[in-house]
């Protein structure tokens, strides 16, 4: 039962992912509403934001799977 526990923990990351994702995903629409010739940069620097976010996100699978099949 406790693994099952841990396992679901670890998983909670995706939604601190998608919170930050979406929080970034708000800002970077209304950055480029404001300055549409900066489109460029506000994409480059959200998609690297969005990356590391979803990267938390995965790590957090990672674990919950490894807790589930390693930890007997």
């Amino acid at each position: 039962m406790s693994i099952a526990i841990g396992a679901g923990i670890a998983v909670l990351t995706g939604i601190g992912a998608g919170i930050g994702i979406g929080i970034a995903t708000s800002h970077a629409c209304d950055a480029i509403a404001r300055q549409p010739e900066a489109k460029g940069d506000i994409n480059k620097a959200l998609l690297l934001g969005c990356a590391l976010a979803e990267a938390t996100a995965i790590y957090g699978l990672l674990v919950a799977i490894l807790v589930i099949f390693v930890v007997k």
